[in-house]
């Protein structure tokens, strides 16, 4: 299969139904695709809406998780489960518009993609957000690019298409989704970047709040920092090693 496209939900249902639509509409003229939804914990109908969208797109997986586990649980389950080389994430909400999905992933998808090419991200223009939001992540971005170095003025969008082995390769914790570019470029890869649109939420209520994201922003960021400076090159053995060789090497 070509391409995995996964959505974490929590408590979308409202949503359910107008996003595997345009998902269809979007992607039809992708004939190997599937379309995983992560049904993190929810408590309102979400996973049965999705199981009706089955009957009539087969393509459309349910996962679930027991309980809530957070944006980047769900992300990274959807992508342990899929099929594709390719896997493309967007938010459930339908602030990113499906629309933006072929464009997203065709520099990875193309018969002549770069094979250094690991992940495409999507930078949102003309956000449709409170002032408030639009400040906070104005200032986190900036503070982000600022440690890390990403060269990337979005992290915060959820439109994103990366290979899968190479997603899986990256340390797993609780908020990587918002720093995928700095963890590609940590192990190597190169990074595209796409501008999309965004729209005003479908339905529901947002599952975050600027304080939190504040909280837990600073403690990740740190972190994220951390990991990059600890990165090592690891030197492979000889082919062959003569006898009485140390096979276990020395501190270099």
């Amino acid at each position: 299969m070509k391409l995995s496209i996964v959505v974490p939900m929590h408590n979308e249902a409202e949503n359910v139904g107008p996003l595997v639509r345009e998902i269809a509409e979007a992607c039809g003229d992708i004939a190997d695709k599937e379309l995983i939804l992560v049904d993190d914990g929810s408590s309102d109908a979400t996973a049965d809406l999705i199981r009706a969208e089955q009957h009539s797109h087969p393509w459309v997986r349910l996962i679930q998780h027991p309980t809530a586990g957070g944006q980047s649980a769900a992300v990274h389950t959807g992508v342990r489960a899929a099929h594709g080389a390719v896997c493309c994430t967007l938010d459930g909400d339908l602030q990113n518009p499906p629309s933006e999905i072929p464009g997203l992933v065709a520099p990875l998808m193309a018969a002549d993609a770069p094979a250094s090419l690991g992940l495409v991200a999507g930078q949102r223009v003309k956000r449709q957000d409170t002032f408030a939001k639009r400040y906070a992540s104005k200032f986190a971005n900036a503070l982000r690019a600022w440690m890390l170095d990403d060269h990337t003025r979005d992290t915060g969008c959820g439109l994103k298409a990366f290979r899968r082995d190479a997603f899986l390769d990256l340390p797993f914790f609780n908020h990587m989704h918002r720093y995928l570019p700095a963890l590609f470029a940590r192990d190597g890869w190169d990074i595209a970047h796409v501008d999309v649109s965004h729209r005003a939420r479908g339905g529901g209520s947002s599952k975050y709040t600027n304080l939190q994201r504040a909280l837990v922003g600073i403690r990740d960021l740190i972190g994220v920092a951390w990991l990059i400076r600890r990165k090592k090159t690891v030197r492979p053995l000889p082919e062959t090693l003569p006898q009485g060789s140390d096979t276990q090497g020395g501190a270099a």
